[in-house]
């Protein structure tokens, strides 16, 4: 059982390059625990750890997880005036968001 990543300050992570298949795995945990709650300051985190990708390559590899995590946050800010589903609204194989669901 992994540890939480809890709040980790953005100083933290500029103090200099980080080896980017730690960075890499550092921005799929933080897509797999983000909460609606949590949303905002992990996307800051996880964009600071994409900057610290030193190849386009690299930055490629991040892709899935950043668009799902911008597809997070829509989906939670605007369900914030309808009750949104939060994270029991879980996010399986095919990432929870939207199949059979009506939109406005």
């Amino acid at each position: 059982m992994s540890k939480p990543l809890g709040f980790v300050a953005l100083k933290s992570i500029k103090q200099g390059p980080q080896d980017p298949k730690a960075a890499l795995a550092q921005i799929r945990e933080i897509y797999f625990k983000t909460t609606k709650r949590t949303i905002e300051h992990d996307i800051v985190h996880a964009v600071e750890l994409l900057k610290s990708l030193p190849s386009e390559e690299e930055r490629e590899k991040a892709t899935v997880y950043m668009e799902g995590l911008a597809q997070m946050r829509k989906d939670w800010t605007r369900g914030k005036g309808e009750g949104g589903r939060g994270k029991e609204g879980g996010r399986g194989k095919e990432g929870g968001r939207g199949k059979g669901r009506l939109r406005k």
